[in-house]
């Protein structure tokens, strides 16, 4: 992600202790601190809101669209630890004047808000929960902001409304609430581009469907991915795809793999001729033209990577493209990108069939490629497993994590604590045998 992006999130938390350390006449500074927690946790929650409505320019500040949700999901979970800690903390101070009717509805509101939250937050992070109720939870955490923000405006504080601190903290909440009233709208409403289905075909696997622009379209880079929305298909939610081919004549090209329960039966919900509603472009995952690299698709990852071959310009350096799949039935356009391969004199392709009994490694890509691996800039799309081997042994060699970029393939991810408690399990069995 872009770390101008992360400093300004973390900076507009923080603001609001300064805020509230400058206030005259406070001595219970223990209360203070819950009060800033308080603060902080609005304003992380508001980005929250902000970095899921998608808007024109927000990965210009904050990285392409996959980083954003992993910065929206931690933006989350530290707003939550911060919400219990506010709770835990007494932020109550004496002095601050009678409570009315409406102190002790904004107190109710925060404790709603409070347990709501946190049972919301579980269930988020929680990936075995059915992708349905998980977007319902995304809802309702809205609604709890809402909910919160009531609180914040009328329970009893050590300043007013109109004070800095006040007026700092209701302008992200209203930020907030207005990003939550965006992203409640129908997404017939939101801005989108009107696509026909051009052809369906099926491939390794896989099913390619081919769009043509009612009128104008999107006009992506190579690499990059859109929100589509099959209209009158039974499956009108919207999901990201990337283009696997971008035609100069303003056609598009999505390969679908069958994942999951919303792409497994797609084939038969479409037909040729049917609507198809495009948000986007999004992602940076974008083609350089620069230097010698490697590119390493696995599987269905080798769909953006069909656009950069496309895209290649013949004049640059040397380009070895790894593709990653089980069988030759079971990879996507495998025959679209030997015929690349071939026209393209600075692409080399390496098909690895791991039913040959074939693994990508490390040693095996600084073999084949036969050069100084740490000069070269590594690409990945693929599955975790791979990608996260392939760092650590590239490591060896040179290539830095800033010299490997990759594409989240999961927007929805858990916080970790598999693999935390993996981590933790390993060195254990490392200390008993060592």
């Amino acid at each position: 992600m872009n770390p101008s992006g992360l400093f300004l999130i973390v900076a507009t938390a923080l603001f609001p202790a300064y805020q509230l350390i400058t206030l005259p006449d406070v001595t219970d500074q223990v209360a203070l601190f819950s009060q800033y927690l308080g603060l902080a946790a609005l304003v992380l929650m508001a980005w929250g809101q902000i970095l899921s409505t998608r808007l024109p320019g927000i990965e210009l500040i904050f990285g392409g669209l996959d980083r954003i949700y992993v910065l929206h999901k931690w933006a989350g979970i530290v707003a939550m630890t911060a919400i219990l800690l506010h709770d835990t903390i007494d932020a109550e101070m004496r002095g601050l004047g009678r409570e009315t009717a409406l102190n002790e509805l904004a107190e109710t509101l925060g404790e709603i808000s409070l347990y709501g939250l946190l049972i919301l937050v579980v269930i988020s992070v929680a990936t075995f929960i059915p992708y349905h109720l998980w977007k319902w939870t995304h809802k309702a955490m809205g609604a709890l902001f809402v909910a919160g923000t009531f609180h914040f405006f009328f329970i009893m504080k050590p300043f007013q409304m109109g004070d800095p601190a006040g007026l700092y903290t209701s302008a992200f909440c209203l930020a907030g609430i207005t990003a939550y009233i965006w992203m409640m709208l129908p997404e017939r409403m939101r801005p989108s581009h009107s696509y026909k289905i051009l052809n369906l075909e099926r491939t390794g696997g896989a099913l390619a469907i081919s769009l043509k622009p009612d009128r104008k379209g999107v006009v992506p880079d190579p690499g990059q991915f859109g929100i589509l929305r099959f209209t009158g298909a039974g499956k009108s939610e919207p999901h990201p795809f990337s283009f696997s081919k971008i035609g100069a004549d303003g056609t598009l090209r999505v390969t679908v793999k069958a994942l999951g329960d919303f792409t497994s039966n797609l084939r038969n919900e479409l037909d040729v001729g049917q609507e198809v509603r495009v948000q986007g472009p999004f992602g940076r995952f974008r083609l350089s033209n620069r230097g010698p690299e490697i590119w390493i698709a696995g599987g269905i990852g080798v769909t953006p990577f069909l656009a950069w071959c496309d895209a290649l310009d013949t004049h640059t350096d040397p380009v070895h493209l790894f593709y990653c799949v089980r069988s030759p039935q079971d990879a996507p356009h495998l025959t679209e990108v030997q015929a690349l391969a071939e026209e393209k004199p600075n692409l080399t392709l390496h098909v690895i069939f791991s039913c040959e009994g074939k693994r990508l490694s490390a040693d095996l890509i600084a073999e084949m490629v036969g050069t100084d691996l740490s000069q070269m800039k590594v690409s990945f799309c693929g599955p975790v497993a791979l990608r996260r081997s392939l760092q650590t042994g590239l490591l060896r060699y040179g290539v830095t994590a800033r010299r490997f970029h990759f594409e989240e393939f999961e927007f929805r991810t858990g916080v970790g604590l598999q693999r935390l408690a993996l981590r933790v399990l390993r060195q254990k069995q490392v200390s008993l045998h060592g």
